[in-house]
């Protein structure tokens, strides 16, 4: 399998206290058994700022490899047992983007990389910019301008317009474009954003970037769990 030429991006809303239950058994039995599948289990996540979200990153070598690997992992063993356990703790998980890469770094995680076993002191930030969907530049824009100003992207993603080949996992319905990095730490983290801050050049990029997107942007600032690859 060659990854990813397609992926999910998924955020779990959970209901209070339920996460560290779900990234358990998530992190137990859901790995491999999606792997088994063909899928690349390339993240999975806390939310540093909403302690009852979960988000986590799977990829697919095409789009035909992922409807066969959700009928697969969905409609087999693995989920049949532990789908009751693991919908207990969900409250919503429709938050599902369909996305494709602009870009994959050298942090981006390699098939056969390294999983953790102890917790992880990195933080994955990045943002969802909601941008309109006509081809506007958007994507030229932001490579050529904004990425120059940030670290050096594990991943930066754009919407894959195509339907939704596996209909029984619902997926938001709009146009966006998403940046990831790895930072070793919250300080590491932190002085990123200290210096981004005081950039006269992102300043008039940010105003840009607002008035090229629908939406406020949501800012991503993640956790990996003990065996995200991602990390």
């Amino acid at each position: 399998m060659e990854c990813c030429a397609v992926l999910d991006l998924r955020q779990y809303t959970l209901f209070p206290g339920r996460r560290d239950e779900l990234i358990e058994l998530f992190d137990r039995e859901f790995v491999e058994g999606q792997e088994a599948y063909g899928m690349h289990l390339a993240g999975q996540f806390r939310d540093l700022d909403d302690e009852d979200r979960f988000v986590w990153l799977r990829g697919f070598a095409s789009l035909e490899a992922r409807a066969e690997a959700l009928n697969g992992f969905y409609y087999g063993p693995v989920w049949k047992a532990h789908a009751a356990a693991a919908n207990a703790t969900m409250q919503d998980s429709d938050n599902a983007l369909l996305l494709r890469p602009v870009a994959l770094g050298r942090d981006w995680p390699a098939l056969d990389a390294a999983r953790g076993t102890g917790e992880s002191s990195a933080v994955v930030a990045g943002a969802v910019y909601h941008r309109r969907p006509d081809d506007d530049g958007f994507v030229e824009f932001f490579t050529s301008k904004v990425v120059p100003l940030l670290p050096p992207p594990a991943a930066v993603l754009e919407t894959l317009p195509a339907e939704n080949n596996f209909p029984a996992l619902p997926l938001r319905d709009e146009t966006v474009l998403v940046w990831l990095a790895r930072f070793d730490d919250d300080a590491a983290y932190e002085m990123f954003r200290r210096q981004l801050a005081g950039s006269a050049g992102w300043q008039r990029l940010s105003a840009e970037l607002d008035r090229r997107c629908v939406a406020p942007a949501q800012e991503l600032r993640l956790r990996p769990t003990s065996r995200s690859q991602l990390s």
